[in-house]
């Protein structure tokens, strides 16, 4: 796969992609049927995928971009602008670092940790990677004086 898109009329998902059998650049159009306002973008998102007649298309596309794309689908159904659409999914893909995920029902868990890993994956540093350095040391600037915590000092004296 190379590129990945929705197409709003008639509603289906454009997969452009590599054929190395035939060295060609190919076009795959998806047709998008039972799909309303009302539908769960990530279900969908998953039969997709998990088709048998589009499943080897769909390997090198992620689970998380074809839901971005049945979102955008979705909001164009209610009459949402494209913007909108995507201000709206980067709104539900960010995560606030104040939010308490203890809090959380185990959907909305699963959802922050693929979303986590997601961020993880694409800032890691690999060996491949031409800026890759293997031992790094940091040194941070300590501007403010270190607060101690109580459970800090009683275990220093338990020691």
């Amino acid at each position: 796969a190379q590129k990945c898109g929705v197409c709003f009329q008639p509603p289906s998902i454009i997969l452009i992609y590599k054929d190395n059998s035939q060295d060609k650049t190919r076009q795959r159009i998806m047709p998008i049927r039972n799909f309303s306002m009302f539908s769960d973008c990530s279900k969908a998102a998953e039969e997709l995928k998990n088709n048998p007649r589009h499943k080897a298309y769909l390997e090198g596309v992620s689970l998380r971009q074809l839901q971005k794309l049945y979102s955008l689908l979705r909001g164009h159904l209610k009459g949402q602008s494209l913007a909108e659409s995507l201000q709206k999914f980067r709104q539900e893909e960010t995560i606030d670092p104040e939010e308490d995920m203890n809090k959380l029902n185990d959907k909305e868990l699963a959802k922050r940790k693929s979303i986590m890993d997601e961020v993880f994956e694409k800032n890691r540093k690999k060996k491949d990677d031409p800026d890759f350095v293997y031992n790094v040391e940091v040194e941070f600037p300590q501007d403010e004086q270190v607060e101690s915590c109580g459970w800090d000092i009683e275990s220093d004296e338990e020691i």
